[in-house]
């Protein structure tokens, strides 16, 4: 248990920066409306923030560099993403095992799980 623990510690710490700058995007997206067509209309530095969370670039002064290549961000979120899945499942497995009393950790995942289902159907009935 004691490796599991440290695992889940050193995976979430190492990648807590990236993923927090993809929250943070992602949730910029969701609240602005303000789409842009192209990264080369990037001139802010959320914007440009955008299109480093969308097109895995960073634009410099709103042009695209011509031969700017993605691949080896994608090889981080790519590894990112999955240690952040072990990550949570460690996290999880953690919960369960020293919760008191034991049910919580499964109600509250219960809830977690049934709340965005509820809002997004009930979203869909308006």
């Amino acid at each position: 248990m004691k490796r599991l623990r440290q695992l889940h510690l050193h995976l979430g710490v190492f990648f807590t920066p990236l993923l927090l700058f993809f929250i943070a995007t992602g949730w910029y997206q969701t609240v602005d409306p303000d789409r842009l067509k192209s990264p080369g209309e990037a001139e802010t530095l959320l914007q440009k923030f955008r299109v480093v969370h969308t097109d895995m670039i960073f634009p410099e002064t709103g042009v695209l560099r011509q031969k700017a290549s993605p691949q080896l961000f994608k090889v981080i979120v790519v590894t990112m993403s999955a240690a952040m899945i072990v990550s949570t499942v460690l996290g999880l497995v953690l919960a369960f095992r020293f919760s008191k009393p034991a049910w919580l950790p499964w109600a509250v995942l219960a809830v977690g799980a049934a709340v965005p289902v509820l809002v997004l159907w009930t979203a869909g009935k308006r």
